[in-house]
């Protein structure tokens, strides 16, 4: 299920992308400031280029390419 990114408080938000960035497996080896990666990532939200999923099964949030929800779902 999408989450618009718009309903999650700002603190949470930040705090969401910050642990999205600094995952494991996320490093492209490109030494990229946290903040500047945390703005890369709120801007492609702002965009639709990526959403917030919640998977109710797992109990977890993360943010995902819009196009593998759509592949995911089946919907556009």
């Amino acid at each position: 299920m999408i989450i618009p990114y718009k309903d999650i408080e700002p603190d949470t938000l930040n705090n969401l992308i910050e642990e999205f960035v600094t995952r494991d497996g996320t490093d492209n080896g490109y030494d990229q400031p946290l903040e500047q990666k945390i703005e890369s990532v709120l801007k492609q939200l702002q965009q639709g280029e990526v959403v917030v999923v919640f998977d109710p099964n797992l109990a977890s949030v993360n943010i995902v390419p819009r196009n593998m929800v759509a592949a995911m779902d089946g919907s556009h």
